[in-house]
């Protein structure tokens, strides 16, 4: 059970509702209040990642390799090993092929430059996003047979590749699949297909990425060959890159992997990474350490590989991650990072066409849904306007484009809804489609566009009400100023890496007042003014005097007459820890604001 209180309506400035959940009895929280140290609020929060018992906390606590999956369970992993021996021993040369996206390049990366330690007879391809489009081409089977390959890799695609996969078979090249989107009704005739999602796959972990795929496969080639698998490890940098951008769940084997990965990125980055970290303006601390979250993984990394795929050619970002040479690795991310600068123009560009586009529509801003075309829009962005769409208009969002005379898009999910199985619905007016829960690509003819949009509408409209349309800020817990403290936080801390489904704990405190000393600071990037809060409560009080906590709110500062008014108001944040001229301090991360209400939660 969960409460709101929902305030505001919806529009291209959309207020969202606060959504507190149900508070836990003592008799829930059960064997958690009697774990000696443990915050009563972390507590809590525990309970409610259905973590219960001090096993299951002390596994959370302390990730660990060992509690990785045998790989062998995952259904025809064995084939795949007996393929890939056959191919070592016959000598075949064989092509690893991903996908151009973050998730593609960072799986082509780690199996062949993995496997390149022990075998030479490789070469990896990444299709052309424009001239080939998503996933197995013929183009790049064609390719392969005029090279001698006679058995390919896929990796992140090829569950839906029925036909490209037999017209490899009739040219004398076998397949193997290594994905983790929905299958459809037939599944290609390859050599082997991993895919933790095959309904008859009795892998326990179907959440993977599909560089965690990749990763299985390698996993079992390791025990299989006795390759090292210490090597292996070393390359969790590329997995926890693509389990961030990717947006999959950071929970069980996600999160360990990720735990890792991050540690391997911060603390002995490869020669691409570490360029990728300069170019990005990451800087390392004097022992050559670096300290990124999965955030600042997402947002700053993450996009300059993606840019390759979307400007140029995904390729580029291989070369970049397999690059042995430091120098090389330099020279490589400056052309990704103008690479990604050309992109954030054309996302800022075409996002705003959009957004103007569903302001002047009544039918537009009525609707449940968004789908848009324009036929000059750049088809490598047009996934991520339909994202910057949904955070000022709160709607299942598809953005097409033309493409060799079809129109080709990506669509974004909201909260609660499967885009995946929507478009499904919607097929017969399709060429093609995949994907997942929150996001899936699609192609369909001109004329089939309002036949389209019409079926995609409806099937919103089944699924969706309107509150559904107004977005939800969580709070996982309701926190008085006056319980933060330092040993909450590094409670708190231990619960990470945090991402989907194991996110970074939003609390909030009620009724509380500017100290007196807010301020607001420049947005030298242009925009609204950033908030130093200052903030205060009538518990909140030390020896006797009335103190505050500090805090930051970026972008907030349209906030500033209700902060500086005097007048209570409710804060959204996560609890944070600031380093600023090597003095750790703790801060609030505001997310939201909002006057104080008194208004009765409603049950949802």
């Amino acid at each position: 059970m969960e409460t709101e209180t929902i305030a505001g309506t919806t529009s291209l400035k959309t207020t969202k509702r606060w959504v507190f959940p149900e508070e836990p009895t003592t008799e829930d929280l059960g064997e958690l209040l009697e774990i000696k140290g443990l915050h009563p609020v972390l507590a809590r929060l525990l309970y409610r990642r259905d973590l219960k018992t001090e096993a299951e906390l002390k596994q959370f606590f302390n990730p660990s390799t060992d509690d990785l999956h045998d790989p062998f369970l995952m259904k025809d992993m064995d084939k795949a090993v007996a393929r890939i021996k056959l191919a070592l021993e016959r000598e075949e040369r064989i092509m690893v092929f991903g996908d151009y996206d973050v998730d593609g390049t960072t799986s082509t990366t780690l199996v062949y430059k993995f496997m390149s330690r022990w075998y030479d007879n490789l070469e990896y391809y990444i299709p052309d996003r424009y001239a080939e489009g998503y996933g197995i081409s013929f183009k790049g089977i064609d390719t392969a047979k005029e090279n001698g390959v006679t058995l390919i890799i896929a990796l992140d695609c090829g569950i839906k590749a029925v036909d490209k996969v037999q017209y490899a078979t009739e040219k004398g090249i076998d397949f193997i699949i290594c994905d983790h989107h929905l299958p459809g009704d037939e599944i290609p005739s390859a050599s082997a297909v991993l895919d933790p999602k095959q309904p008859d796959c009795p892998y326990p972990y179907k959440e993977l990425s599909g560089c965690g795929v990749g990763f299985k496969l390698m996993q079992a080639l390791c025990r299989s060959f006795y390759w090292e698998e210490a090597d292996l490890f070393q390359m969790l940098d590329l997995v926890a890159v693509s389990i961030g951008s990717d947006i999959v769940p950071i929970t069980g084997e996600n999160r360990i992997l990720m735990h890792f990965g991050l540690h391997q990125i911060n603390t002995n980055p490869s020669p691409g990474m570490r360029a990728l970290l300069n170019i990005a303006g990451f800087k390392p601390d004097a022992n050559g350490h670096y300290s990124l979250k999965v955030d600042r993984l997402v947002f700053g990394i993450g996009p300059r590989i993606n840019a390759a795929g979307r400007i140029g050619h995904g390729a580029g970002a291989v070369r970049l991650l397999v690059a042995d040479s430091p120098e090389l690795a330099e020279e490589l991310a400056s052309k990704v990072d103008l690479q990604n600068g050309e992109r954030k123009e054309l996302d800022k560009t075409i996002t705003q066409e959009a957004l103007n586009r569903i302001a002047a529509s009544e039918e537009l801003m009525e609707a449940f849904s968004t789908v848009l075309y324009q036929s000059d829009w750049h088809k490598g962005v047009i996934g991520i306007v339909a994202s910057r769409c949904i955070e000022k208009h709160y709607r299942p969002t598809i953005i097409l484009t033309e493409s060799d005379g079809k129109l080709t898009g990506s669509g974004r999910s909201v909260h609660g809804f499967d885009l995946y199985t929507a478009i499904e619905a919607c097929s017969e007016h399709l060429i093609q489609f995949g994907g997942h829960y929150h996001a899936a690509g699609l192609t369909l003819k001109k004329e089939k566009f309002d036949d389209f949009a019409q079926a995609f509408e409806q099937q919103v409209r089944l699924k969706m009400t309107k509150d559904d349309l107004v977005p939800r800020l969580v709070i996982d817990a309701e926190l008085p100023l006056v319980q933060i403290s330092q040993t909450l936080l590094k409670q708190v801390q231990r619960m990470g890496p945090f991402g989907p489904q194991n996110m970074n704990p939003m609390f909030a405190a009620v009724s509380v007042r500017d100290s007196g000393q807010s301020r607001l600071l420049e947005n030298k990037n242009g925009g609204p003014a950033h908030v130093k809060f200052s903030v205060t409560h009538p518990d909140l009080v030390y020896n006797g005097k009335q103190y505050a906590l500090e805090g930051i709110g970026f972008g907030m500062g349209d906030h500033w007459p209700l902060i500086a008014s005097g007048q209570p108001f409710d804060l959204a944040f996560h609890i944070e820890e600031n380093d600023f001229r090597d003095k750790k301090t703790l801060q609030l991360m505001v997310k939201e604001i909002r006057p104080s209400i008194n208004e009765e939660r409603i049950s949802i």
